[in-house]
């Protein structure tokens, strides 16, 4: 494993603390016994052959099996160890999810916690990522095992000093009337879906003399009295408990997204898989902290 992820046997032998022939013979060796060639040769460059890669992969999965079985058998003694690598949506993360994991890295020291924050959609086999967070839709449901974790929900809002000045919408056609803040940039706004009454999603395009392509920008401009934002209900939750921002058209429901709690599926529930989500599921279901806060 460590030619594949060093690329060649020069820097796989100082890692190893060998000689390079020393590493050139053990594969030669390897390649013998398992009767394949698993590397192209150049002067330039060392890759995988399709059999060294599939090789890999397996030796890769073999691995993280040895790896979970020594994660539960120290679980075994009340104790996480290891690595845990995970995912997170980049705000709904920082504000929801990592408090979560940094209680989990203070109840266990032997557990190294890698988290990456990051709006695209990963690969978990690709990127080697034990555990995410998603918002959105599970395209890749086929081959992960999801553990729902609540609803984002979207609400519009707007500054108290908005609406006084511009009054108050009475239906979402009154949206063209007033200044909306959009996600988007370059011009191109997306458009805002609400549901109709036979429950179907319908697109709205609103405009506004600002685009913004961050969710807590448009936060930010909505706080400031730019005008009025759909934004999710766990970044609005605490502004709107402070009367910071107000409802506008609250009995007109926006369309939401499921979040979920994703690893995969050929991939036993490590202990320090379980512990997290457990924690997340027990903190979000039935009822969010966020969606407690926009009931009071």
């Amino acid at each position: 494993m460590q030619v594949v992820q060093a690329g060649s046997f020069t820097l796989a032998a100082e890692r190893l603390d060998m000689s390079k022939s020393g590493v050139a013979k053990s594969i030669a060796r390897l390649e013998t016994t398992l009767g394949v060639r698993l590397f192209q040769r150049t002067t330039r460059r060392l890759s995988l052959t399709e059999e060294g890669r599939q090789f890999s992969d397996g030796c890769q999965r073999a691995l993280a099996e040895l790896q979970n079985a020594q994660a539960l058998a120290t679980t075994q003694r009340q104790e996480l160890a290891g690595r845990l690598r995970v995912d997170l949506p980049v705000v709904f993360g920082r504000r929801w999810v990592l408090p979560a994991l940094l209680e989990i890295a203070t109840q266990h020291p032997a557990l190294e916690l890698d988290v990456s924050m990051t709006d695209r959609r990963v690969d978990l086999v690709e990127d080697g990522i034990d555990l995410v967070i998603r918002i959105g839709p599970l395209q890749d449901s086929a081959t992960l095992i999801a553990k729902p974790l609540g609803v984002q929900q979207a609400v519009l809002v707007a500054h108290p000093d908005y609406l006084t000045q511009y009054g108050e919408p009475q239906t979402p056609d009154d949206l063209h009337r007033h200044a909306c803040i959009t996600f988007g940039s370059g011009g191109q706004a997306r458009p805002w879906h609400f549901w109709d009454r036979h429950g179907r999603s319908q697109p709205l395009a609103v405009r506004g003399r600002l685009g913004l392509n961050h969710s807590e920008a448009i936060l930010d401009a909505a706080l400031a009295g730019h005008g009025i934002a759909l934004l999710s209900d766990w970044l609005v939750a605490e502004p709107l408990g402070k009367r910071q921002l107000l409802r506008v058209l609250p009995e007109v429901r926006a369309q939401g997204f499921p979040i979920h709690a994703v690893w995969q599926k050929n991939q036993h529930l490590s202990a320090k898989v379980r512990c997290v989500v457990d924690l997340l599921a027990e903190r979000f279901v039935p009822k969010a902290p966020w969606e407690v806060m926009l009931k009071k």
